[in-house]
């Protein structure tokens, strides 16, 4: 009842100060440190020291459950792909940082063996906290996010031979490494298990992840087959908690962490028809306990001896952020990051992580650091924590807006070339036109302000210039006084319009083709003067609506004529609701109410022939019907 007590606590002050956290732009994890600052007076005062490690145990089990769905997203091709990052990113942070933190430490006057541990403790980032924060602010898929991930990867493999060799620091070689972590229950199995000989630990471990591989390639899958026969939700999801419980635990077993191998665990089911049930049957309960983790360090924080030792707690604190940040800045330049990744990356893993608490309760136990040592690396640990929120908030407010002014102030590119086409914007909807043209032999030039697409484009051997295609000198520099087309695709809709009204005025003889984001925009551009405007959402919304209409089994020849059918009276009511649209088309009675009329007419419309409804079987088709939809075909394109 104690830990169902904590959980309440922990969930209330979540509900409370996460939103408020987010609405000021905090974001969620910074919200749960702030909630458990707060309620962490409450919770010494009610329960003991025990009851509040115990429900911090409890809490850590959401980093588990985050390490399997991670591992859900991942194939083991793609992790072999990351190999060089995975190695030489993680190995380097960790080794680097680990040398530069002890011989600091040693400095001060911590001897070798607890510089060394201290090194290995504070090394070490925050998976839950950087990855939680990747994902909220949609940087995971950046290079820099996917880097961050690779190190913290490494960094979670590498807590497996820090704790064998933490005991080795206090001369305690031949110590049980089960009873250096008195938090932890022992495994009934600890007793056997530490009588054998050292080769053959580790042919049980060896072992353990071995039938964790098997078990998933080859038991799992009819497993949950099995299980999702009986079409039970709830038993499904009691499946996919055992999976990731039972695997914690045997890795725990044989003195692996549990986060690795449920990690490991997920990989192997990667490819797994089931990942995606799995992953949201498991998301809920991950975010839950991620919380509660999160409030659990806030609430850990012991103010009475930060209030004691303040200038040496805050500056070790930030002593260890300062030198991770160089060894980090020293990895992004040699693997050769972008502005935006390096720095991403170097102020995504600067702080110490959650195994940390775990290091310092197996270093104090064998002797490695004394228990001040340790209650001063708890707290650094924490500050460092805590600060990681703000550093993302620093990266996107500050750090990101300036790389984007000085991308911004580049020169206006020399334009070498010049052809019949001009096309402004170099988006998904330009890529596919300069690419059709291309194809033909048709010369294009390119004009695009977004650098960064530019330089993506170049790769793949597009001529693209980087400037304002809305300047006249800009559009006179392409050449557009000798071009025959301008395709305009651009994203902003006033832009765009006035691209088409300075070229119609100044060169009437280009004809301007347009892109048009919704009607009214379409409409804007029409009344600009361009000579066509393309619709971008009609063609694929209409395709996507036939072929929804065919998986609901009905035929593709009359989903083909529906579909049709569709596109004709959208096409015949644009042309029609332009004489009365007007820029405030919303508060136009006459415009709405012929846009209603149209909206009603369509179901009849639909369903006023025929054949369009009867079943294929009721017609007998066959040859006649292909031969007169290939007719209706051929006089549909030439008048589209």
């Amino acid at each position: 009842m104690e830990v169902l007590s904590g959980v309440f606590l922990y969930l209330l002050g979540a509900v409370i100060a996460v939103p408020i956290a987010q609405r000021i732009g905090l974001g969620s994890v910074l919200g749960y440190l702030i909630a458990g600052v707060v309620l962490g007076p409450i919770i010494h005062a009610i329960f003991s020291e025990k009851e509040a490690e115990e429900l911090m145990h409890f809490s850590e089990f959401g980093v588990v459950m985050m390490l399997f769905l991670i591992g859900l997203e991942l194939r083991p091709n793609e992790l072999w792909k990351m190999r060089g990052e995975l190695i030489g990113l993680g190995g380097a942070q960790v080794g680097v940082s680990v040398g530069l933190i002890a011989g600091i430490a040693y400095l001060f006057g911590l001897t070798w063996q607890a510089s060394i541990a201290v090194g290995m403790i504070l090394a070490l980032s925050s998976t839950a906290i950087v990855l939680q924060t990747l994902q909220e602010r949609g940087l995971e898929g950046t290079r820099g996010g996917r880097s961050a991930f690779a190190v913290l990867l490494f960094q979670d493999i590498a807590v497996i031979p820090i704790i064998a060799l933490m005991p080795l620091l206090a001369g305690g070689a031949g110590f049980d490494i089960w009873n250096m972590l008195p938090s932890a229950p022992k495994p009934k199995g600890a007793v056997w298990l530490n009588e054998l000989p050292q080769f053959a630990k580790a042919l049980v471990i060896l072992g353990a992840i071995g039938s964790i591989i098997l078990a998933g390639r080859f038991l799992a899958y009819p497993f949950f087959r099995f299980i999702a026969s009986g079409r039970s939700r709830e038993v499904f999801t009691a499946a996919a908690l055992a999976l990731v419980i039972g695997t914690a635990l045997l890795v725990d077993y044989v003195g692996l962490s549990p986060a690795l191998g449920a990690f490991l665990a997920g990989v192997v089911l990667s490819g797994s028809e089931y990942r995606h049930e799995l992953e949201s049957n498991i998301e809920p309960f991950k975010g839950l306990l991620l919380g509660v983790f999160f409030i659990s360090v806030g609430a850990g924080v012991d103010f009475g001896l930060l209030s004691e030792r303040p200038v040496l707690i805050i500056g070790c604190a930030i002593g260890v952020i300062a030198v991770k940040a160089l060894v980090l800045a020293v990895l992004a330049r040699l693997f050769k990051l972008s502005p935006r990744d390096f720095w991403l990356f170097t102020l995504a893993l600067p702080q110490a992580g959650e195994f940390g608490f775990v290091l310092i309760a197996l270093a104090t136990t064998v002797s490695a650091i004394s228990t001040m040592t340790g209650g001063v690396a708890t707290l650094i640990i924490a500050v460092t924590m805590f600060l990681t929120p703000l550093f993302f908030i620093f990266f996107q407010k500050v750090i990101e807006p300036r790389l984007h002014e000085d991308l911004e102030h580049r020169d206006d590119d020399e334009i070498k070339h010049h052809g019949p086409v001009i096309i402004a914007g170099v988006g998904r909807f330009g890529q596919m036109v300069n690419r059709m043209l291309r194809a033909q032999g048709i010369e294009t030039v390119v004009l695009d302000s977004d650098p960064r697409q530019l330089d993506t484009m170049r790769k793949f051997g597009v001529k693209a210039y980087y400037g304002d295609a809305s300047r006249v000198d800009l559009l006179e520099a392409a050449g557009i006084a000798k071009a025959s087309v301008l395709v305009a695709t651009l994203g902003n809709a006033t832009t765009q319009a006035r691209i088409v009204e300075d070229v119609r005025k100044t060169w009437p003889h280009v004809r301007v083709i347009a892109r048009a984001t919704d009607r009214n925009n379409a409409y804007r551009l029409l009344e600009a003067g361009a000579h066509t405007v393309i619709r971008e959402l009609l063609g694929s919304s209409v395709e996507a609506g036939r072929e929804t209409l065919t998986a609901l089994g009905v035929h593709p020849f009359r989903a083909e004529r529906l579909a049709r059918a569709f596109r004709q009276h959208d096409e015949e009511g644009f042309d029609e609701l332009r004489e009365f649209w007007t820029s405030d088309f919303a508060s136009n009675s006459d415009y709405v109410a012929r846009s209603l009329a149209r909206s009603q007419q369509l179901e009849a419309v639909m369903n006023t022939d025929r054949l369009e409804t009867a079943s294929p079987d009721e017609r007998g088709w066959e040859k006649p019907v292909v031969e007169e939809e290939t007719e209706e075909t051929g006089q549909a394109a030439s008048t589209t």
